[in-house]
């Protein structure tokens, strides 16, 4: 009855009323709030607020509720946010509060503090949680490592399946999740492991190697965080081994985290595509967003003089037929689109692992620009010509969109393999030099057609 009451409170809060609440000063009707409310929902209403209501509003938080119900407001909350909390506190308050979180949460939060007041919270920290974070802090970012939980469940494989039921019973609650039950050999080498059904439906006296299931799924702690996530989906898996170089279990990554890893990076790479960093949010100030975009549409600005360039090697062309500034754009334009098609598929392949084939499918690029050109440049030749009446016009500008459309899909395959080949994130830095691609190259294709057909047109 307490958990339905808690989600139908949380579902039904408005932010508006938090506000109302914080405005009135009255606490104690905003703790009541907090303290029936999901953590998830505690954390996107302090989202929904502004900085000083938000910090308002969590100090609410801090005061009225316990302090693991803090803690799990904080774990769900972004990055940028629950730091701007954190700052505010003392160092001592801080390590309470990650005391409370599992070591991957822990980990994550401590990572963004600034290395002075990082090294006083780790310092502060209860000495098992403490030591789990150093280790988590050693692997890299957005590796398998960095992510994963040293909290896992492990037998030996000469455990009997009634020694295993009792020791699970037993430490069940040192974990945050359990799933499996991972089977190791007397040197801690990852050999096999058993599912829960698996083991309350197998005779007590068997030992776990004879049950085990020997070819694990695993993933070593330097693998990047998405080829773990593919293998999760993949595999269907609840959980995933992750081990050292020398095949020793040393944690695992649960599904909940590999959904969270794949949701960041969907929206990453969104924000990305359009040259929009995920630090930013919607109540990012104004002058942080200004820094953080700035850059990008400076080398957009960079790319558009290039394409202007272009343009003005024919202005006699475009003096003597006035027509061609009027339909240059559909040119470019329409390759844009095609290139833009081509490198969401093609960036999405690349975060699933799907892209092996690079000359096939940039074979099939083209064969699919072609095909595309041929279509809008028939139609669009065709509207043309009877706008203008000049059949050599509509030829001119379907021409051009089939060798545009072409070099979309074309850039749009190989400019994002040779940016990661270069180590450059595909999804920042791609659709600028695409669209530069297909700017320059429709520009150039249409007007220097039209320049060899002038004395037709």
């Amino acid at each position: 009855m307490m958990e339905t009451g808690k989600k139908e409170m949380s579902a039904t809060v408005p932010v508006a009323l938090v506000r109302k609440l914080l405005h009135r000063g009255a606490r104690s009707n905003l703790a009541k709030i907090f303290i029936k409310a999901y953590p998830v929902d505690v954390a996107r209403l302090l989202s929904m607020l502004g900085g000083a209501e938000r910090a308002q509003a969590f100090s609410v938080l801090l005061d009225e509720c316990e302090v693991s119900h803090v803690a799990s407001v904080l774990s769900e909350m972004a990055g940028e946010e629950s730091l701007g909390l954190l700052e505010r506190l003392d160092p001592k308050r801080i390590a309470e509060l990650l005391s409370e979180m599992p070591t991957d949460d822990a980990t994550f939060i401590t990572s963004r503090l600034p290395d002075p007041l990082a090294a006083q919270v780790i310092a502060l920290m209860e000495t098992h949680l403490a030591a789990g974070v150093r280790e988590l802090l050693e692997h890299e970012e957005r590796t398998a490592g960095r992510i994963m939980t040293p909290d896992y469940f492990a037998l030996q494989e000469d455990v009997t399946v009634s020694e295993a039921i009792t020791a699970l019973q037993r430490r069940n609650e040192e974990y945050e999740m359990v799933f499996y039950v991972y089977v190791v050999d007397k040197r801690d080498h990852l050999v096999g492991v058993v599912s829960l059904r698996k083991l309350l439906t197998t005779p007590p006296s068997y030992q776990l190697k004879r049950i085990m299931v020997p070819d694990v799924i695993s993933a070593r702690t330097s693998a990047d965080q998405q080829e773990v996530a593919r293998l999760v989906a993949e595999y269907n898996l609840l959980a995933i081994p992750i081990v050292s170089d020398d095949d020793k279990l040393v944690g695992i990554v649960t599904v909940d985290d590999v959904i969270d890893v794949l949701q960041d990076e969907v929206a990453e790479d969104l924000l990305a595509l359009a040259g929009v960093t995920a630090e930013e949010r919607v109540n990012t100030g104004a002058g942080r967003s200004l820094r953080l975009r700035a850059p990008w549409l400076l080398i957009n600005l960079v790319t558009a003089f290039l394409a202007s360039l272009v343009v003005s090697q024919f202005e006699e062309q475009i003096s003597a037929r006035p027509a061609l500034a009027a339909i240059m754009p559909i040119v470019a334009g329409m390759g844009g689109n095609a290139a833009t098609q081509t490198l969401t598929i093609i960036i999405r392949g690349m975060a699933l692992g799907e892209l092996t084939d690079v000359s096939w499918v940039t074979l099939k690029a083209v064969i699919v620009g072609a095909g595309n050109g041929l279509l809008t440049g028939v139609v669009a030749a065709s509207v043309a010509a009877l706008y203008y009446r000049n059949i050599w016009l509509g030829v001119v500008l379907a021409t051009a969109l089939i060798i545009n459309m072409v070099i979309g899909g074309i850039a749009g395959t190989l400019v994002p393999v040779i940016l990661r080949k270069l180590h450059v994130d595909p999804a920042v830095a791609s659709s600028v030099f695409v669209t530069a691609c297909t700017d320059v190259a429709g520009f150039l294709t249409f007007l220097g057609l039209a320049t060899l057909l002038m004395r037709l047109l």
